[in-house]
């Protein structure tokens, strides 16, 4: 019920003609706003700032993996867009995690 509870709200804008509200109702903050909560009930101020802060880096990824979308999708059938489009994110997140441990970490 759940699954189809979430993704209802995609599916139904999408067959719409403002079709392209379906690219912005997963970045509702449902899972942002628990991890915010719980950092801030469990931890200090300056935890949840950095969070936070790791939240913005964190669309980094995410850019890249929507202008891949763009990009492949004129080169790729819809399989091989999404599949590589995932490796971009993976590659992109593990780019940032990595930098973020090295420079933002060794900073505080």
């Amino acid at each position: 019920m759940l699954g189809a509870a979430a993704v209802l709200p995609i599916a139904l804008p999408s067959k719409s003609k403002s079709f392209f509200i379906s690219g912005l109702v997963p970045l509702f903050p449902t899972f942002a706003l628990i991890a915010h909560y719980i950092v801030g009930s469990q931890r200090t101020m300056e935890d949840l700032r950095l969070t936070a802060l790791f939240g913005l880096y964190s669309l980094i990824p995410y850019a890249a993996y929507l202008v891949a979308v763009y990009y492949f999708s004129y080169k790729l059938n819809l399989l091989w867009t999404l599949t590589t489009v995932t490796l971009v994110w993976l590659f992109f997140a593990f780019i940032l995690l990595v930098c973020w441990t090295r420079f933002h970490l060794t900073s505080l």
